[in-house]
């Protein structure tokens, strides 16, 4: 690494179980692996969100190094926990992906494999990178209306992975657009031009937010995102259900999103009735109003030695 080396760092490899459809179960041999080449403390958790958030929270107050083992939303406690301990200037988060989405590691340059993964724990770099507060809670990506509203069905049924997202995605056909109030803060248009603030009325039938470019198995879904520049990402999409759905493919390449209302802004408020909002692939829950403002340069993050994250997001 390029400040310490692993040996004189403390570290803490928080493990979800559950992750990808138990794979830490049902796949022996890699379980066996993990355990034998992960660095530091292991840490099985048999529990659920809260508590994750919890170990986070205490282990960053002894260890220097924290590393989530599992999938975005492993990632999103392990995240929440960091920043809830007021540590993050001295808790580094690492990354093994263990799950089936793992959308957060692709912007970060960090393999899939899990043995490569591992490998740049002791061999990586420390990177900044800008997070989301949502009203409190941390994030790398999140959406507000018809994506957020999959999710929130996904988790309530007991079908889980890509399929269990398809199905819930159904009910992308008649959901209706709504009338949002959008107050924009510090903020950069497409022509490049800043802004002091800006206030928008829109009929929404989606609204991302993104520091990272990926959601879920690889989607594409803020291809003008960039992970460390200081700014929201912010898409709103202007369309119906149906639309949406024909459109997919062009949607999950990041295709069809370049040519939608788009803006950077360093707070953005957005008013509507029964909002559903979703972070890193989690539900947060329903309200009138969610706050957004970026925090900047808000966790250091062991990435390849080899990998620009800024020309990692411009190859992208």
């Amino acid at each position: 690494m390029d400040e310490k080396k692993s040996s004189d760092n403390k570290i803490i490899c928080i493990v979800n179980p559950s992750a990808a459809r138990n794979k830490w179960k049902r796949r022996n041999k890699l379980r066996k692996y993990l355990q034998k080449n992960l660095p530091g403390k292991l840490v099985d958790i048999q529990s659920g969100k809260e508590d994750t958030i919890e170990i986070a929270r205490k282990h960053s107050f002894e260890q220097n190094i924290i590393v989530a083992v599992g999938g975005d939303g492993t990632i999103a406690d392990v995240l929440q926990g960091i920043i809830d301990s007021g540590r993050e200037n001295h808790a580094t988060l690492g990354l093994v992906p263990f799950g089936s989405g793992n959308a957060f590691r692709k912007s970060l340059g960090i393999p899939k494999n899990v043995k490569k993964a591992i490998t740049i724990l002791s061999r990586g770099k420390y990177q900044d990178i800008d997070l989301i507060d949502i009203d409190g809670i941390v994030a790398g990506i999140a959406s507000i209306g018809a994506t957020a509203k999959v999710t929130q069905l996904k988790l309530q049924h007991s079908i889980s992975g890509l399929f269990g997202h398809l199905l819930a995605s159904r009910i992308l056909v008649n959901y209706p657009r709504k009338e949002h109030e959008i107050e924009l803060i510090d903020g950069i248009d497409d022509k490049g031009e800043h802004f002091d603030k800006k206030i928008l009325k829109l009929q929404l039938f989606d609204c991302v937010v993104g520091k990272t470019k990926y959601f879920g198995y690889s989607w594409k879904v803020a291809p003008k995102a960039k992970i460390d520049d200081g700014y929201l990402d912010i898409t709103f999409f202007e369309t119906s259900g149906v639309k949406y759905l024909m459109l997919f493919p062009f949607i999950f390449f990041g295709i069809l999103q370049k040519r939608q209302m788009h803006f950077k802004a360093k707070k953005m408020t957005i008013r509507g009735e029964n909002l559903p909002v979703q972070y890193n692939g989690e539900f947060l829950g329903v309200k009138n109003k969610f706050e957004f403002t970026v925090l900047p340069q808000a966790l250091k993050v062991i990435t390849p030695q080899t990998v620009n994250i800024k020309e990692l997001e411009e190859q992208n």
